[in-house]
């Protein structure tokens, strides 16, 4: 019953970061559009250093977010609780930041932010909150199994 609950409340932030990512993505087509914004030449000094920022804040924050939990091995439900939300924020947010940099840079001459974001969407979905996957988390590992 309380796994149920932490579900429920770690739902909230694994959708907030899909209406995140929707909210950046009408926000900064709409500035845009409106030209309120003009894109940056990925090839210039600016737009380099927005795709090393996107692209290093995918390669850290990703595989640290998915291996959070093995790593720390939270010994209640309110430890899990936390570490759950900070591996869903971990994890999804370059979907948000791939999005804004892929409208910055361009969208008809530059796709790899796009890929960035699409890549961390995946992701993400990995960190979706199941009260089976709250039970297996938080069931102490057998040494006695193998592990391949």
């Amino acid at each position: 019953m309380e796994e149920q609950k932490i579900v429920k409340q770690l739902n909230w932030y694994y959708y907030g970061i899909m209406i995140l990512s929707l909210i950046v993505l009408t926000a900064m087509y709409l500035l845009r559009d409106k030209g309120i914004i003009e894109p940056i030449d990925y090839q210039s000094e600016t737009g380099q250093l927005i795709q090393y920022i996107v692209i290093f804040d995918m390669l850290i924050t990703i595989p640290l977010g998915l291996y959070l939990i093995k790593w720390r091995k939270p010994a209640d439900l309110e430890q899990y609780r936390k570490l759950a939300t900070m591996r869903i924020l971990m994890v999804g947010n370059s979907m948000p930041l791939g999005i804004a940099a892929h409208y910055l840079m361009g969208t008809t001459q530059y796709t790899s932010m796009l890929w960035i974001a699409a890549i961390a969407a995946i992701a993400w979905y990995f960190t979706k909150p199941t009260v089976g996957k709250v039970n297996k988390e938080m069931t102490p590992e057998d040494p006695n199994m193998p592990t391949y």
